[in-house]
């Protein structure tokens, strides 16, 4: 990514910067100059290794933006990244190609975050074959304004994993050789179904993929809990802890430090148990 190769041996976290009025999680929206270089600053100081940025809310009823006000906010943030990190890895969270496009030519994002798997812009994939970026890949069923209308299933896992394996074969037909999995926690799921998920995410292994997990601060915690999304650090890292137990690469997180402490807690504990079945 961005010239450098990186490396999913451990774990890595992503942290999340916002350039929305209406994310989800209020402490999580960054929108003036000085808010916005102070968040890259805490992501990368705390030891994030991506930073995914984001211009479209995509929470369950999340007003529509158009596509050129979606990249307004993007190139703003972008302009400011790029003039004091130049250096940071980053993603776009975009399911529209031609943001997409803009963002990898224009300001040489690293990656593409697409929450659509490619069923929003028809465009997607082949962009994504063009530009030659690692892409992320999320199961989600119709849009953010409408998903939480489609959590019916007969069998969801078995539904998402065909949903991957097209998509992933549709995507190496077209050349496309670093694919990322992200479940979608919180989209199209009820509360239940989301830790039925969590439940099987070591199934995602047979795709030989990385595999993304984004539970930050979402309603699956204070829904069940009681709380607000600011109320939710304490179960966001217990869940963290158990999705990287249970194969996660890469974790999405508000929290960058809490995320990083857990990746080390789970790798040491790992560690531990090799050492001592090899002694």
């Amino acid at each position: 990514m961005k010239g450098t190769l990186v490396s999913l041996s451990t774990p890595v976290v992503m942290g999340i910067l916002n350039v929305t009025p209406d994310s989800f999680y209020a402490d999580s929206r960054k929108q003036t100059e000085a808010a916005i270089e102070e968040r890259i600053r805490t992501i990368l100081s705390e030891g994030a290794q991506i930073i995914d940025i984001g211009g479209y809310s995509s929470r369950p009823d999340a007003a529509e933006v158009s596509l050129e006000e979606e990249m307004e906010r993007l190139a703003f943030a972008l302009d400011i990244l790029n003039a004091h990190y130049p250096e940071a890895i980053v993603s776009v969270d975009t399911f529209r190609a031609g943001v997409a496009r803009e963002c990898v030519e224009e300001y040489g994002v690293a990656m593409i975050n697409d929450i659509s798997g490619g069923e929003l812009d028809a465009g997607m994939f082949a962009t994504v074959a063009n530009l030659k970026v690692p892409y992320i890949m999320m199961h989600m069923r119709g849009t953010p304004q409408t998903m939480q209308q489609y959590t019916g299933y007969t069998d969801m896992m078995e539904e998402i994993m065909l949903y991957f394996a097209s998509k992933v074969r549709e995507l190496r037909l077209l050349g496309v050789n670093d694919i990322i999995l992200d479940p979608g926690f919180g989209f199209s799921k009820n509360v239940d179904q989301n830790y039925q998920l969590m439940n099987h995410l070591q199934e995602f292994g047979v795709f030989g993929l990385p595999l993304l997990v984004g539970i930050s601060r979402k309603s699956m915690i204070y829904k069940y809990l009681g709380g607000s999304p600011a109320e939710s650090l304490n179960g966001t890292t217990v869940l963290n802890t158990i999705a990287l137990m249970n194969g996660a690469d890469i974790l999405r997180v508000h929290d960058v430090k809490a995320a990083v402490e857990a990746v080390k807690l789970v790798t040491k504990t790992v560690n531990c148990q090799l050492s001592t079945i090899n002694s």
